[in-house]
């Protein structure tokens, strides 16, 4: 019997075991972890692969987009040293949110996205960005090349997610959206995890 290639005869681990991208930095792949209907953080067992719970979200907020990363990414000195503040990632593979007009419910799905912009989260004092993306093949965003083409109520959502996510009544909120960057700058962050990866993992 001839099977197609790649062929795994396990399950690849979604970090490690799965391509960048068709076209990367532009056009990544991004594994998914968390949907717009999602009420608690799950997160990627960095051993076995598998979703663990994180936590249940602690506000009402909920994601405005899928939530992932992409792989063979990885946030280190490179991702940290894009822009000259924080000099740091924060140690995990690139997170990416990904537009969709139809609803996706499930996650631990892998699909194509192109990067379109990004948000620099710094969380205790390292960076945390965040790729925002467009579904590949979604014809109803297909015209948007940048973050400056959406919709300014849907970035607005997406810094106050992430601003707000973390935060516990009565302690010092340490997450906050540093900025707001273009395609461009967002690809260069995409390169840079690319290397960040090679770096750490060869």
């Amino acid at each position: 019997m001839a099977f197609p290639k790649p062929f795994y005869r396990w399950r690849p681990h979604p970090w490690h075991g799965l391509e960048i991208g068709p076209n990367p930095p532009q056009v990544v792949h991004a594994y998914i972890e968390i949907t717009p209907f999602d009420l608690v953080k799950y997160e990627v067992d960095k051993v076995t692969g598998y979703l663990r719970v994180d936590r249940p979200q602690r506000s009402s907020s909920q994601p405005p987009t899928l939530y992932g990363f992409i792989p063979r990414t990885f946030c280190g000195n490179n991702v940290g040293k894009v822009f000259p503040k924080h000099q740091v990632g924060d140690g995990d593979p690139l997170d990416i949110c990904v537009i969709s007009e139809r609803p996706i419910t499930k996650s631990e799905v892998v699909l194509s996205a192109r990067v379109v912009g990004g948000m620099r989260m710094i969380d205790n004092d390292e960076a945390d960005d965040k790729v925002i993306a467009i579904l590949a093949n979604d014809n109803y965003w297909e015209n948007i090349n940048d973050i400056a083409q959406l919709p300014s109520v849907l970035v607005e959502r997406l810094r106050h997610y992430f601003g707000t996510y973390k935060l516990i009544p009565g302690k010092e909120n340490l997450t906050y959206i540093e900025n707001v960057y273009n395609a461009e700058k967002a690809m260069e962050v995409v390169q840079a995890a690319i290397l960040d990866y090679e770096q750490m993992f060869g």
